[in-house]
Parts: C-alpha cells; sequence; structure tokens
C-alpha cells in the first residue's frame, strides 16, 4: 500500500465521517482502512483524525493535510488523464473579492459548470492576502495593484473608478470643483488589507495621478460598508462605477470631480507559479476573461 492509497483513505475518511463508511466506499476491509490511518498517523508524525464511540472528526492538523491530500490526489488524477483528451476534473479551490464574486462572477456560474461538470468548485470571499501555497488556494480575484511578485497574474479588467458623495453630504459641504476644494471636505477611508493604512484618494489631472490624503471619522475594511458609508452621507468615497450605478441613478449618490477621475482599477486573477499548468487553473482563468470581457 503506497502513500497515495493512505491519503485517499483518509481524505475519504473526513468526508464521510466515518471509517465504516469510508471502507465501503473504497471496498476495502475495516481493518485495512484502520491500519492505513495508522500508519499514515505513525509516518508524518501528528494525530490527523479524533475517534469517538461515535464521530470521526479531523483534528487541526488534520484539517490542513486533507486540503494537502486533496489537492494532491487531484493532481495525480490529472497527471494520469495529461495526454488524453478529457475535460478538467477535481477540486478547484478559489478565492474572489465579494463584489466581484457577487457582481460578475457568481451569476456566470451555471454556465462554467455546465461546461466543465466534473470540476468541483469550493469559493471562499475575501478581500485580505491570501497565502495561496499555506491555504491550498489554486487561484483568487482580486482589484487593485499587485503586490506579490510571486505570483502568476493575468489581468482581466480595468474598471472605471469614480468619486462620488450623498446629496446630503454635498449639501453640508458643498461641491468640490477643484481639487484645493478637498481641504474643506472629508473622507469615508478604505483601510488597505496590506498595510492597516488608508489608502490616498487619486485623481488624474493633466495626465497624472496626483494622491491626496483626506481626513475623515470613518474607516472600513470593506466594499459594501464603504458604498454605503457614502450613501449614508459619511463622506466621500472613490469606488468602480459599477458598484454603484444603481445609486447614481436614483440620484442617492453625486459624482464629483467627474474631469478628474481616479485612474481604472485592475482586476486580475492570481495563482501561484506551481498551479501554472493545472488544467483546472487554465480554464477558470480563460473562463475569467470571457466573464470580464467588456466590462468597464
Amino acid at each position: 500500500m503506497d502513500r497515495f492509497q493512505e491519503m485517499q483513505v483518509f481524505v475519504r475518511i473526513a468526508e464521510r465521517g466515518s471509517f465504516t463508511q469510508a471502507a465501503d466506499d473504497l471496498q476495502l476491509p475495516r481493518a485495512t482502512v484502520s491500519n492505513l490511518i495508522q500508519r499514515l498517523e505513525a509516518r508524518v508524525g501528528v494525530r490527523l483524525l479524533e475517534r469517538t464511540t461515535r464521530t470521526v472528526r479531523l483534528t487541526p492538523d488534520g484539517e490542513a493535510y486533507r486540503q494537502r491530500c486533496t489537492r494532491l490526489l487531484a493532481d495525480l488524477e490529472e497527471a494520469d488523464g495529461l495526454f488524453h483528451d478529457t475535460a478538467p476534473q477535481g477540486l478547484l479551490r478559489v478565492n474572489l473579492q465579494g463584489t466581484l464574486a457577487r457582481n460578475f462572477v457568481v451569476p456566470a456560474l451555471p454556465a462554467f459548470m455546465a461546461r466543465y461538470p466534473q470540476l468541483e468548485l469550493h469559493i471562499g470571499e475575501d478581500d485580505r492576502l491570501v497565502d495561496l501555497v499555506r491555504e491550498g488556494v489554486d487561484c483568487v480575484l482580486r482589484a487593485g495593484p499587485l503586490r506579490d511578485s510571486s505570483l502568476v497574474a493575468r489581468r482581466v479588467a480595468l474598471l472605471r473608478q469614480i468619486t462620488c458623495a450623498s446629496p446630503a453630504y454635498l449639501e453640508r459641504f458643498g461641491m468640490p470643483h477643484q481639487l484645493d476644494a478637498l481641504s474643506a471636505h472629508r473622507a469615508v477611508n478604505y483601510l488597505s488589507s496590506a498595510t492597516g493604512q488608508a489608502l490616498p484618494f487619486e485623481f488624474t489631472l493633466d495626465g497624472e495621478v496626483r494622491n491626496i490624503d483626506l481626513g475623515g471619522v470613518v474607516s472600513v475594511t470593506g466594499a459594501d460598508v464603504y458604498a454605503g458609508a457614502a450613501i449614508a452621507g459619511l463622506g466621500l468615497v472613490q469606488v468602480p462605477r459599477y458598484r454603484v450605478a444603481e445609486e447614481l441613478a436614483q440620484g442617492r449618490l453625486i459624482e464629483v470631480l467627474a474631469d478628474m477621475p481616479p485612474p481604472p482599477l485592475p482586476v486580475s486573477v492570481l495563482y501561484p507559479q506551481s498551479r501554472q499548468l493545472s488544467a483546472r487553473v487554465r480554464v477558470f482563468t480563460q473562463w475569467l476573461g470571457e466573464v470580464f470581457q467588456g466590462v468597464a
């Protein structure tokens, strides 16, 4: 019995929560399954499963090991079919920025899953920096400038951005027409997930981008709260236009300094060098390019 069979048995036990059911699924004797797990735990040097008379649960080490095993087993299956005209199959773990997922990716997912029915997709929603290798994530979709040069990146969109505020805010603080007028205004500040510091406001003037730090009394870390704070009249914000298109149409937000817009916001899919040849990652990133084609 080789290591891959030990991993296969371990993953099936984790999925089924039962030694007996895993043994039935794999058509192995119950004693063989127990022996394989004992050998596996002895080899890796940690307890992977907590066993009681009624339940089987993963330990924290077991959960981390399960994620790695799942990926390795999927890769093995994919390698076996490398030279055959077979569709990508197995588990694909992705992490998506929430508003991009809800507005663009998830509505189009049924067509993707119909195109690749042998794929199983696990989706995480986040806007933080993710350690793709440590957390077992195959690829992430993020908006903003790229920071990690160790990842392979593919840009899929450039989103138009605007500066805007609510009518109540503009009635109180006035409509700014020049950058100098911003000294009398306040911002809803968006905190960087990388540094924890407020991101500066950016304005394009005569072909150059100028950064301006605006004071404010509210800081946020989430895109939905950011837009909501602007609608509530708490300050100026800079957002991709698609995020607030309905509010602009309804008059709940008003664009300001339209002739000095922020630079477009890049949207990129990133994945580790080690995942570059994965058929699962390849078809997903190609499909994301299709989803965002023409989006501005």
